[in-house]
C-alpha cells in the first residue's frame, strides 16, 4: 500500500472499531431506543440505526467502487432485519469485510485518482472513499451523541 491507501485504510479502521465500542459500550436496553426526548419523526434516531446509517454509507460506496453497485443498502438495513446486537454485529462485520477487499484492490495512491462513475457523474475513487469517511463519521458522531444519557448533555 501506499501513503493515501494507508491513510484511508487507517481511517476506516477507526470508524469500525468506533462502531463496535459504542454498541459494545450500551446495555440492549439503550442500543435500540430513541433518546431521552428524542421522537423519530423529528430525526431522533437510535444509536444501533444511526451506527448502521453509517456502516451503509461505507458499504455503498465500497459496492460502487469494487463492483458498480451504488445501491443505497436502506432495504437489508432496515430495524427488522437488524433488529438484535448479533445481527448489527454481523453487518458491521460484513461491511468491514466489503471495505477491506475493496481498498485491497488498490496497489498505489494513483488508481486512487482513477474516475468512476458515482452513481451519477464521474468522479475519483479517492473523493467517493473520503465523502463516505466524512458521512459515515458524521453518523457515527450522531450514534454516539444519541447513546448519551440526556442529563449528560447538560
Amino acid at each position: 500500500m501506499t501513503d493515501l491507501v494507508e491513510i484511508l485504510a487507517e481511517q476506516f479502521d477507526r470508524l469500525e472499531k468506533q462502531w463496535f465500542e459504542l454498541l459494545d459500550s450500551l446495555p440492549d436496553d439503550r442500543l435500540f431506543s430513541v433518546p431521552v426526548g428524542g421522537v423519530v419523526a423529528t430525526g431522533q434516531m437510535t444509536p444501533a440505526t444511526l451506527v448502521i446509517r453509517s456502516a451503509a454509507r461505507i458499504e455503498q460506496a465500497f459496492g460502487g467502487v469494487t463492483v458498480r453497485l451504488w445501491d443505497d443498502p436502506f432495504e437489508w438495513t432496515l430495524p427488522e432485519q437488524l433488529a438484535t446486537r448479533d445481527r448489527v454485529t454481523g453487518y458491521l462485520n460484513e461491511v468491514g469485510a466489503l471495505r477491506r477487499k475493496g481498498l485491497a484492490m488498490f496497489r498505489s495512491d494513483e488508481e486512487l485518482f482513477q474516475a468512476v462513475p458515482a452513481p451519477e457523474q464521474l468522479k475519483p475513487v479517492a473523493e467517493v472513499l473520503f465523502s463516505a469517511l466524512v458521512d459515515a463519521a458524521g453518523l457515527q458522531g450522531r450514534a454516539v451523541m444519541s447513546a448519551e444519557p440526556a442529563d449528560a448533555l447538560r
